[in-house]
């Protein structure tokens, strides 16, 4: 941690707007019980042609127009991301205004701010999306405390002893730590759907990025003009992507101190298409924009990221996500006894490829380029290219697999058939003709009783075998029945 001298003055905000995401796992089979919680709730399903919504959820002097956001996406991932239907295989978002007035009290400091509204996502692969969309009242703002907050309002669960020292003061309720904020007063209905079967204490069992209980931070934050400065320095934009807010004493840092490491960072996880007065920063935990454009200008920047940016980022995380899942899944199979789950696997990365994994998803120049910088830091395509890799292999597996089970259930038919066939039926067909007279039986050598076994035999394995394919095939709808409606 280096400590940040007071050669220049610290930056002022006019605007700091942060969105703070947590990703989660749904229970299996409880999406219908959850929607319904959450229009109790008072949550509103969220469509694009209700135009009434575009500037409900973003705070005074902010609005996102519905059809521009539309237009920004191409058709087949607009279908995903804007459904019209109550399609399962979509994002469907359901929204709240809060209007919360609350501080964030830490040593030294209290932060007052604003929780505008909340966003709950419930998306295919029992995977789900909350949003959580707050704003720094006290304008000017200097952009160290801006940093600290979000860098501690993130924190669900105390990691630090800098964690431990914060509360969160919400009318005549105190919270010691966020993720009682959270789960009591602005989603108190969601805590019961959230699956923890795997791991206990953990809400989404195949996060390796999601760090000691961390919400991801998409944040906007408008710079007063300093007509003594002809960019936004390096070092706020290394400090706006690592969260690096105040130290134990109550000053600017910085993460890191080497100058050469500094510029490399930005020079990977920066979008710098209109520097030096703009600049957008990614990396797996945040992705934010700064500018010190003028303010009519500036609310059309965060416009953007309450709208086409936002879909973007969590259509980024949610490709990770399932990318992890599916190669989670595959991790846990028994490759010689799990048939099942091979198969349903192999149904689940086509089905992801096909609906919802696509090169091109951003039809403007700009917003495309900013989503491959998204699917850059995450890795995605490594992570892809990896899962496709899988199923090639998984073909091969089941290919080999069904041709082995083939030829030995054919071997063993056609050797029952025959001894069967040949020598069952002909030593006792006349005697099974009707009417059967079965006291002849009585007087069969052993020879005829072997032969009458094979041949009664022979009948009850064709009739369970043709059952047993029977049975497979519906058990195998009715799995893609139900993936499909993952």
């Amino acid at each position: 941690m280096t400590k940040l001298l007071a050669e220049s003055p610290e930056p002022m905000l006019h605007t700091a707007l942060l969105q703070f995401i947590f990703p989660f796992s749904i229970q299996n089979g409880e999406d219908d019980k959850l929607i319904r919680q959450l229009k109790q709730d008072g949550f509103t399903r969220f469509f694009l042609d209700n135009k009434e919504l575009e500037d409900a959820y973003y705070g005074e002097g902010y609005c996102v127009s519905h059809e521009k956001m539309e237009r920004s996406y191409l058709p087949f991932a607009a279908h995903v991301l804007f459904p019209q239907e109550k399609d399962k295989d979509s994002f469907r978002r359901f929204s709240k205004v809060n209007g919360l007035a609350g501080t964030l009290n830490m040593p030294g400091r209290s932060i007052p701010f604003q929780v505008l509204s909340t966003d709950i996502f419930l998306c295919p692969f029992q995977v789900g999306f909350l949003t959580i969309r707050a704003q720094l009242v006290d304008a000017p703002l200097p952009f160290s405390v801006a940093l600290e907050f979000a860098d501690r309002f993130r924190t669900l669960e105390d990691a630090t002893l800098e964690d431990k020292g914060t509360i969160i003061q919400c009318g005549d309720k105190s919270f010691d730590l966020v993720e009682d904020f959270v789960f009591e007063n602005l989603a108190p209905s969601l805590r019961p759907f959230l699956d923890q079967s795997e791991l206990d204490g953990a809400y989404f069992e195949t996060l390796p990025f999601f760090v000691d209980e961390r919400m991801m931070v998409q944040a906007f934050y408008g710079f007063v003009p300093d007509d003594d400065e002809d960019e936004l320095d390096i070092g706020l934009r290394f400090r706006a992507s690592q969260l690096d807010g105040l130290d134990g004493d109550g000053s600017p840092y910085m993460s890191a101190s080497d100058p050469d490491y500094i510029r490399d960072y930005c020079q990977e996880h920066s979008y710098n298409r209109w520097g030096p007065d703009t600049y957008y920063m990614t990396n797996e935990q945040t992705f934010c924009c700064l500018s010190r454009a003028k303010p009519e200008i500036a609310a059309k920047l965060a416009n953007q990221m309450y709208g086409e940016y936002y879909y973007g980022l969590l259509l980024s995380i949610f490709h990770k996500i399932v990318l992890l899942k599916l190669s989670n899944l595959h991790s846990r199979l028994r490759i010689n006894r799990d048939y099942d789950e091979i198969e349903n696997l192999i149904f689940l990365i086509n089905k992801f490829s096909a609906k919802f994994y696509f090169m091109e998803l951003i039809s403007q120049s700009q917003g495309r380029e900013i989503f491959f910088q998204l699917r850059k830091v995450y890795g995605n395509d490594a992570l892809f290219d990896e899962v496709k890799m899988t199923l090639d292999d998984l073909f091969q597996y089941q290919d080999k697999f069904q041709a082995k089970r083939r030829d030995t259930l054919l071997m063993i038919l056609t050797v029952f058939t025959v001894v069967s066939g040949i020598y069952g039926m002909n030593q006792v067909i006349e005697d099974l003709k009707a009417p059967i007279d079965w006291s002849k039986m009585t007087e069969y050598s052993p020879f005829e009783y072997l032969a009458l076994f094979l041949t009664f035999t022979g009948i009850a394995v064709s009739i369970l075998l043709t059952l047993k394919e029977l049975w497979n095939g519906i058990r195998s709808r009715r799995r893609k029945r139900y993936y499909s409606r993952e």
